[in-house]
């Protein structure tokens, strides 16, 4: 669950303070559940050769062109941004606070965007067209692929949001199915080539779009077209982690809490961005692997707590990590997690920024977690 004293934190609240509780509490405790409360010295330090596997977790860049100039970025977008990406880039190696659990911050293994990489994507006409390829061209040149192809020096994992295709299909769809033919090492890929899957270490890694979906049971059209996102799930969780209990992390945009509810599959259309059929489905599709996150953004507030897949939030189920938008043009204040798996110990920690990344700082509690293999 949460750590101590955690609450929905907004672009307009930013925790901070050194003297919060650090740990999780767990409820009910027992492997997968969120860990007992940790005194600072009991974090997870890294030590010398043993850097685990860490991460980044960004969304909600909303890079922004000029409609009145569509071929010039927004100067306060480009402004956010690249100071965003110069804090990801400075920040391996540097120390972690005490107050948020301690340790130094390994070399990454790439970072994952949970969406709306660009602002413009849902929107017609032809200025929006051609605010969407400046847009894409210096999120491109910001973010890269691989780590050495941009400024960003690690490779990056990106899905679409409501701000790039909400109609699922358009330029960011295009470049997006592009750079997953040029992505090495992925464990499985959509038919579509949209969806795609990966792992770190012992963990295995899903990136799904902007919703998962496709519910056989329900025909109506749904607002946000998941492409095949549930049926590549569940052929690709059956094919790479079938019965070896792996840890799992699942990526999409849209948020699960607000979606959970009474599913009925004849019913009409009603305009949500995420089917409830679907969200039904979906859990039906994890529930018996070992999920130890779910990450999406879309929000703009950051949120952490358990979903069961019949309850929005609950003391059991699993651990879902809504992060706040990471580089949007019109809110001072941003955040990220970072991830970091040693041994069997999964640890989450949020920076964050009050003044549109001109500085930053961890937030005072880290969320931990045993993620042993799950018989």
């Amino acid at each position: 669950m949460a750590a101590t004293g955690e609450r929905a934190v907004s672009r307009r609240r930013f925790v901070a303070g050194a003297g919060a509780a650090i740990g999780a509490l767990a409820a009910g405790g027992g492997p997968g559940a969120w860990g007992r409360t940790l005194p600072a010295a009991d974090g997870p330090a890294t030590r010398p050769g043993d850097d685990g596997v860490g991460f980044f977790f960004v969304s909600d860049t909303h890079y922004l062109a000029m409609k009145d100039e569509p071929a010039r970025i927004d100067e306060r977008s480009a402004a956010v941004t690249g100071r965003l990406i110069d804090t990801l880039n400075t920040l391996p190696g540097t120390a972690i606070p005490a107050a948020a659990g301690g340790g130094v911050v390994a070399p990454p293994r790439g970072v994952i965007h949970g969406g709306d990489l660009i602002d413009s994507g849902d929107k017609v006409g032809p200025a929006y067209a051609a605010m969407q390829a400046t847009e894409w061209e210096a999120y491109a040149k910001d973010f890269g692929l691989t780590g050495r192809d941009g400024r960003l020096r690690f490779p990056v994992y990106d899905i679409h949001g409501n701000h790039d295709a909400p109609s699922g299909k358009g330029l960011v769809i295009d470049r997006l199915v592009e750079r997953t033919r040029r992505r090495a090492g992925l464990a499985g890929t959509s038919p579509n080539g949209l969806h795609y899957s990966w792992d770190w270490g012992p963990v295995h890694l899903v990136n799904l779009g902007i919703v998962v979906g496709g519910a056989k049971d329900v025909a109506r059209r749904r607002r946000f077209d998941p492409l095949g996102s549930l049926a590549f799930l569940i052929d690709d969780l059956r094919a790479t982690v079938g019965e070896s209990g792996r840890p799992v992390v699942l990526t999409h945009h849209v948020d699960v809490a607000r979606y959970t509810g009474a599913c009925d599959p004849q019913g009409p259309y009603d305009n949500k961005e995420w089917d409830a059929c679907d969200v039904r489905a979906y859990h039906e599709a994890i529930r018996r692997y070992n999920v130890v996150a779910i990450l999406y953004g879309h929000t703009h507030v950051r949120n952490v707590f358990r979903w069961d897949g019949t309850a929005k939030r609950g003391p059991a189920g699993v651990d879902v990590f809504n992060v706040d938008n990471g580089g949007h043009f019109n809110s001072d204040t941003q955040g990220f997690f970072y991830f970091h798996l040693t041994g069997a110990r999964l640890t989450v920690r949020e920076y964050r920024t009050e003044d549109r990344w001109a500085t930053g700082a961890w937030t005072p509690q880290v969320w931990g977690r045993e993620i042993a293999a799950r018989a």
